[in-house]
Parts: C-alpha cells; structure tokens; sequence
C-alpha cells in the first residue's frame, strides 16, 4: 500500500453516537438522515450508525475503521467512500443491495477474494481500490494483474479506479493505458522524466447522490426560496431609486432664494 497519514489508536478512536449523527446531519429522526459526511473524525467504531435506516450517501474516509458490521441494515445505501481506513474485510457490505459506488483505497485489502462479497451487488458499477491524487492504494493492488482479477470477479463493473473498464469509452482509456506504457522510462540510464503531477484536487471525481435523491428535491427548494428573495429584494431597489429620481428631479425643486 502506498502512504496512508498516521491514524489515532483504535483504543482512543471515537464511537458513533445517535447526538454525533444528529449534530452533524441536522435530523432529529435518525432514519430522516440521507447524506452523511463523517470523514476524518478519528472513528473507530461505527455504534448506532446502522439506524440510519433512509441513508443513501455516506463518507467515512480518513478514520480508523477496522470493520464495517453496522452497515449491513443499510439496505438504501448508493453511494459508500471508506477510504483511509484500516479495512480488512468487506464482509458487511454484501447486504447493501443497493450500493452502486465504492470507494475502498487506502485499506488492508490483501486479495481479490476478499471483494468475492461484492459479487452479489448487481447495482455496483464503480469501484475504487487505489487513488494516486491521495497517494492511497491497497496491498492487492501492487500485483499488475489485480485490475483483471478484479473484472472477472466483478464483471458488473463499469469503472475501476477512475478508469472506465466497460462500455462506451472503455477503448479510450485501454488506449491511453497502452501509450502511458510505451513511454516509460527504459532500464538504461538517462535522464528521468519528470513526475506527472495532479491536474485535480483530491476529491473532484468523488460521487455525490443521485439526482432523483430527496436530497436534490431539498436543494432545489432552497434555491427557490433564496431566489424568490433575491427578486424580492431588486423590486424594493427599484422603488428606492424611482422614489430617489423624484424627489431630485428640477420639476419637484423649489427656490428659496429672494433677489
């Protein structure tokens, strides 16, 4: 595995509690909770994370996870980045019928067998088991054929590690893997080529929920309401500036002056 940034003892990680979720979903019902964000909190034990029962989009990266069990209840679940963890199984996620994206680099991962509990998620079409922008990898993965074990074990898959592997496209990218092997360096000696660094920040292909989420239908609504008070506010600004011109137009200006 590539780096991974030094993660608090599990003994002193912290526990998922129902007034953790609520302070940071603003629900007071944890099955209203949708969209849930608990990256880098230092997590070592997922608690009560399981009633989150509506939870569709759920980021857990960055923690000090070593298991997953309370996420098998969550059978809505779409969209699951458990990168940066200390993952070793995957175990529980074969009850997520739903799932559709999975982010799991920077983990224990040692062989493709340990994705065989994926095998059952029909809807599952990404898959993320290493990322170079956050220098993030799993032990599998340092064997040059762990992508095809991976597709024949998952032939669902429509994208592995940001690549397109299946469909429209695939022959682009399968191309580009050809060209970026023709040019790497020989074992002779000569000058090295200098190192391709990142065009996007980390995190600017992560997936976010699907457009027919709630979540979206939320959005729009507050966009709405914001909007309507922006029209508010420009016709009130309107009548300001008329009332202005009036009352500074010559025709409203009386003389005071005696000559």
């Amino acid at each position: 595995m590539e780096s991974q940034g030094e993660k608090p003892a599990e003994s002193d990680g912290v526990r998922v509690t129902p007034q953790l979720l609520k302070s940071r979903s603003g629900e007071f019902a944890l099955e209203s909770i949708l969209l849930l964000k608990l990256r880098g909190l230092g997590l070592a034990d997922l608690g009560c994370l399981g009633e989150c029962l509506g939870l569709e989009w759920l980021d857990l990266s960055g923690n000090a996870l070593t298991q997953l069990g309370p996420l098998a209840s969550l059978r809505q679940l779409l969209v699951l980045n458990v990168a940066d963890n200390r993952l070793t199984a995957l175990e529980p996620l074969a009850a997520c019928e739903n799932l559709q994206s999975l982010n799991a680099a920077g983990n224990l991962l040692a062989t493709p067998g340990q994705l065989q509990c994926l095998a059952g998620l029909r809807g599952l079409e990404y898959l993320r088991l290493r990322d170079p922008l956050a220098r993030l990898s799993n032990p599998l993965c340092s064997s040059p054929s762990y992508r095809t074990a991976v597709r024949e074990l998952l032939p669902g898959l429509k994208v592995i590690d940001g690549e397109r592997v299946t469909g429209r496209g695939s022959e682009f990218y399968q191309l580009c893997r050809d060209l970026d092997s023709s040019l790497r360096p020989s074992p002779s000696p000569g000058p090295r080529a200098t190192e391709a660094q990142p065009w996007v920040e980390p995190g600017y292909w992560e997936s976010w929920p699907p457009r027919s989420s709630s979540i979206l239908e939320e959005a729009c609504r507050q966009f709405q309401h914001t909007l309507q008070e922006c029209h508010d506010l420009d016709r009130q600004a309107r009548d300001s500036l008329a009332q202005a011109e009036r009352a500074l137009s010559p025709a409203s200006t009386t003389s005071s002056f005696v000559f």
